[in-house]
């Protein structure tokens, strides 16, 4: 059983009568609206200082994101043209040219191991200088 402690208040009329109408109510009591209400109140305020603790941390996490997400959507768009200006620019190959198609095959190889490479060392071409490349 909780330990009560009583308590006197002094609450204003309307405030008065409005508790009265609640607790007139059947299987309701003063007691219990005054200690749900105060309950509520104070879980409130410490939503409040849960708020005022990282609610800055937050929003400097959140406007990191959006950073993050602004500069992915440049390189993606960069990507993007890029890849169609190379293909409006390069030639197709001939059906059978089986030469070209073996040097294209290894300068994609080459690409991609050379991606690998890059991700797999934390190094970053775009903004860095020719010697970190």
């Amino acid at each position: 059983m909780v330990e009560k402690v009583r308590h006197q208040l002094f609450l204003a009329k309307p405030l008065s009568d409005r508790l009265e109408a609640l607790a007139a109510k059947p299987g309701a009591s003063k007691s219990a609206i005054l200690a749900d209400a105060m309950t509520a109140w104070l879980n409130r305020r410490g939503t409040s200082e849960l708020d005022d603790r990282f609610g800055l941390r937050l929003d400097r996490i959140s406007t990191t994101l959006s950073r993050i997400e602004r500069d992915e959507d440049v390189i993606l768009e960069t990507l993007a043209l890029f890849i169609r200006f190379e293909l409006s620019i390069q030639a197709p190959l001939a059906e059978n040219d089986q030469a070209g198609r073996a040097v294209a095959a290894k300068r994609f190889e080459a690409f991609v191991m050379q991606v690998g490479r890059q991700v797999a060392a934390g190094k970053r071409t775009l903004g860095a200088t020719e010697q970190d490349r």
